[in-house]
């Protein structure tokens, strides 16, 4: 064991207990620069994959616009146009009343109850959506946020595919799952602007 102020007649044979010091020393010195290092590396990884995921958010929701580019900003075929309706209906006339309307315009001439035979998810989050950015004197109306719910919520789907497979397979494989789902043809199908029905939502959900 090396003595903490040693003598000068001792200090000859007290040289070899210096020099381990010294080296344990440089040893954690060393140590914690590579932790700096690995920390600094971490953290600049993140950073490049939080701008990596936003670029696949910007991609999935601007590849699934085509048809508002080229034509307009319209609902597509019929399910869709009776979602939105019913989001309509929602929007002005309140929850209570969505709940209990008969819609005799649907399954004529039987009619239809609407609130017991329709997802109500898809209705509720775009009728949400549509409150709060009213709220905030965001002037949009009904149909101009159904046509845009399933482009904004492929972008969230595919950001939780990337947070659900990094859990599993680490940072890389999330990115390249997020970049997958934004892109792949049969999901773009059920969820470009305009397709207004249940899998826009479902699918993230």
């Amino acid at each position: 064991q090396c003595p903490s102020k040693p003598s000068s007649k001792i200090s000859l044979s007290l040289s070899p207990c210096l020099s381990h010091t010294r080296a344990r020393k440089y040893l954690s010195m060393a140590v914690s620069e590579t932790a700096n290092g690995s920390s600094l590396r971490h953290a600049f990884g993140n950073v490049l994959a939080v701008f990596i995921l936003l670029l696949i958010g910007v991609l999935a929701f601007s590849i699934r616009l085509f048809s508002v580019i080229k034509y307009e900003s319209v609902i597509h075929e019929f399910d869709p146009y009776f979602n939105y309706r019913v989001t309509q209906y929602l929007t002005k006339n309140g929850i209570y009343d969505f709940w209990n309307w008969f819609d005799d315009r649907t399954w004529y001439p039987l009619g239809r109850v609407i609130g017991g035979t329709v997802y109500p998810g898809l209705t509720l989050t775009a009728g949400t959506i549509w409150w709060v950015l009213n709220s905030l004197n965001v002037p949009l109306t009904v149909e101009t946020v159904c046509v845009f719910t399933a482009p904004i919520f492929s972008a969230f789907a595919a950001w939780a595919t990337y947070l659900l497979t990094k859990e599993v397979k680490g940072s890389g494989a999330g990115l390249t799952a997020a970049l997958l789902l934004a892109m792949v043809p049969s999901y773009i199908s059920r969820s470009v602007a305009g397709s207004y029905d249940n899998e826009a939502v479902a699918i993230f959900a």
